[in-house]
């Protein structure tokens, strides 16, 4: 189920309710096995089948870690998450891209594509790996293990939390607290809101788009890639405010996924604040152990253009999004040639964040493009004048103007407290008073109001 439906608000309600019956009866045994149950449950909803997948991707996680320092365990616990993801998600296009550079047709198997799988594999490996370099104790307790992998609000795109973050707050004793509602339902409201109300309705715009972009006026090609740039930082960021605010209602804390990316002043920066627990991720598993920057300049930029390769290879089967990787490791390879200033006055640090936020863009283009071609004639469109359909989009201004508007309430905040760096934006308001209550309900209001009938699945579900 998703979590932008009437099913979830539902199953979210009866999960909380008897969390908090469990939790005042002292039952906090049963209390993780409910949780364990219900997001097994929650999983299930799409397709029971893979929850066996689920459960057996725990399951070596937790016996490959309890004998780490056995190497053929250890071996055992990163081949298994790694053969399903190949498997499930990579196996056909392994094989059409075979059977192209041979000329020969090889076949395809119908495979379905088992959601969340990027994500829950990535945190059983992080698990055993992190226990085999000794940076965590093996958990034996497996009901607490398998509750970490599947837990309901990240389990299906994220956040990419990291055992030695979360196994530990499973093992308190975390309370169910009128606070943490407060805070937690007001996370899920904001992140519903940009979702529902913003990303679904650009997403209209952005697929007619880019469904045939060879019909449309160069001027609504470049809406239509600024537009995706809106959509997609909604829908993802939505869905990360969601899972954490639900983790806060149940008494865990996540960390923060998304902080305010576009107003990065390079690639660089713009990587420590996009999906933050990928790129940590990516940088603790992938990077470091590949050496880091720690063997020359060359191998640093190999490292990171394998890393950001095999980023772009994770979030799905096609060659755009190598591609795409490869782009942005490009990126990060020149910024690190880059002479850096000091001190960059303000002129200079605008140029930064246009620069970044434009090259940004440019590859979201082959992100959200089906196939090179399609990419292509976005790119030739704009870059041609080409003539062809007007159709400017109400929902395209109204995206790219709240995005404007956060950013610079970010930026006067940051100002007005002194602080140099401007962070992310969560504009929490105090549930206790009159006009803070009333605000909270005018969202759920929108929400409802403006919420399609439809199927409108998260971008990332797909990953």
């Amino acid at each position: 189920m998703s979590f932008a439906s009437i099913e979830f608000i539902l199953f979210f309600t009866v999960c909380l309710a008897v969390a908090g019956l469990l939790q005042r009866l002292g039952r906090s045994r049963a209390r993780a096995c409910f949780l364990l149950l219900a997001s097994y449950f929650f999983y299930g909803y799409w397709d029971w089948r893979f929850c066996f997948l689920l459960l057996f991707v725990s399951l070596a996680a937790y016996l490959s870690a309890l004998a780490a320092r056995n190497k053929a365990a250890f071996l055992a616990g990163v081949t298994v998450p790694l053969a399903a993801l190949a498997f499930f998600k990579y196996f056909n296009f392994f094989l059409d891209s075979a059977s192209a550079l041979l000329g020969v047709p090889l076949g395809s198997l119908r495979i379905i594509l088992p959601v969340g799988i990027s994500f829950y594999t990535f945190q059983a490996l992080s698990y055993v790996i992190d226990v085999c370099r000794g940076k965590l104790e093996p958990e034996r307790d497996f009901i607490r293990l398998a509750l970490y992998i599947s837990f309901f609000p990240q389990l299906v795109a994220g956040p990419i939390v990291r055992a030695v973050d979360f196994l530990p707050q499973l093992k308190e004793d975390r309370r169910i607290t009128a606070a943490r509602l407060k805070t937690g339902l007001q996370l899920m409201a904001f992140g519903l809101f940009k979702k529902i109300v913003l990303a679904d309705h650009i997403s209209v715009f952005v697929d007619d788009v880019f469904y045939a972009p060879s019909a449309y006026h160069w001027a609504i090609l470049l809406l239509g890639v600024l537009s995706y740039s809106a959509q997609i930082y909604f829908d993802f960021s939505g869905y990360s405010d969601i899972a954490i605010g639900c983790a806060k209602c149940f008494g865990y804390d996540f960390l923060p996924n998304f902080d305010l990316p576009y107003l990065s002043q390079n690639v660089t920066v713009f990587w420590r604040r996009w999906h933050i627990s990928l790129s940590t991720w990516l940088r603790e598993y992938l990077y470091i152990p590949l050496g880091g920057n720690r063997r020359g300049k060359p191998r640093q930029y190999l490292n990171l253009m394998i890393t950001m390769l095999l980023g772009g290879l994770w979030h799905g089967a096609n060659w755009t999004f190598l591609f795409w990787g490869g782009l942005h490791g490009l990126a990060l390879c020149l910024d690190k040639l880059r002479p850096k200033r000091e001190n960059p006055g303000p002129a200079a640090r605008l140029l930064g964040v246009l620069g970044t936020y434009l090259f940004v863009c440019f590859a979201w283009i082959f992100f959200r493009a089906d196939s090179f071609g399609l990419a292509w004639q976005v790119i030739k469109g704009i870059g041609s004048f080409q003539q062809g359909i007007v159709q400017p989009f109400f929902w395209s201004f109204v995206g790219l103007a709240a995005l404007a508007a956060a950013s610079l309430a970010a930026v006067l905040r940051a100002r007005k407290n002194g602080e140099e760096t401007v962070r992310g934006f969560y504009p929490l308001v105090n549930l206790d008073r009159f006009w803070g209550l009333t605000a909270f309900f005018i969202a759920w209001g929108l929400i409802f109001g403006l919420a399609f009938t439809g199927e409108a699945p998260f971008v990332y579900f797909q990953f």
